[in-house]
């Protein structure tokens, strides 16, 4: 990934952040078949490790998982709020002109190798977990035991986990660091007076962000 200074975050809090709050993360493979991108929601177990560990689950019929003993490394990427930037909103525009548009966004790349894992106990553990997570805000929580045990059994024989150690993690925050702050007050109201959660995301990344800017 392309990284100017500018646009680096390093603090493992705010990657983490991102990883929970965008749990459904683009999974890259290569094989000797060429490059896969699957699309998993992952459970981050930030303890295990040096970086944490991401968890997860494919389908059984997914041939992905069978060439994971070949060793090599994975990427998995982590989408947050993304936003289109109009020049418009930047003051520079009235004074001198000299803008033009950009796309701001911020995302998380994670590299690790990773493993397959078939044992029954251990994928019941991690679909009880993801559900839990993601049943929570709900008045009315659906749990795994709701469903007959037989049928949860026939769900865990058609899937396969995935266990990816942290080797690397890498956080790219495109949030209008470089724009003076008059820029920047700019994109905020801006984006805000769009009036959508996509944008009200975006407006408090950059609101939030520190100002590097020389300007």
């Amino acid at each position: 990934m392309y990284l100017p200074a500018l646009t680096i975050e390093t603090d493992p809090d705010t990657l983490h952040a991102l990883m929970g709050a965008h749990p459904l993360g683009t999974w890259v493979t290569q094989s000797e078949g060429g490059v896969t991108a699957d699309h998993i929601p992952f459970l981050l177990d930030r303890d295990v490790g040096a970086h944490g560990m991401l968890v997860g689950h494919v389908a059984r019929a997914n041939p992905v998982w069978q060439t994971l003993g070949q060793g090599t490394e994975s990427l998995v990427i982590f989408q947050g709020a993304q936003s289109y930037i109009t020049p418009s909103w930047y003051p520079a525009k009235q004074e001198h002109g000299k803008v033009v548009p950009t796309w701001n966004y911020a995302v998380v790349h994670v590299h690790g190798t990773p493993r397959a894992i078939e044992d029954k106990d251990w994928l019941h553990r991690l679909v009880s977990r993801l559900t839990n997570t993601h049943e929570a805000p709900r008045a009315a929580p659906w749990a795994v035991a709701d469903a007959p045990a037989e049928y949860i059994d026939g769900m865990l024989q058609a899937i396969v986990g995935i266990e990816i150690p942290i080797a690397r993690i890498v956080g790219k925050w495109k949030v209008s660091r470089n724009r003076p702050g008059a820029d920047r007050q700019g994109v905020v109201d801006g984006l805000t007076a769009n009036g959508d959660e996509a944008s009200a995301a975006m407006a408090e990344l950059v609101q939030c962000s520190p100002n590097v800017s020389s300007g």
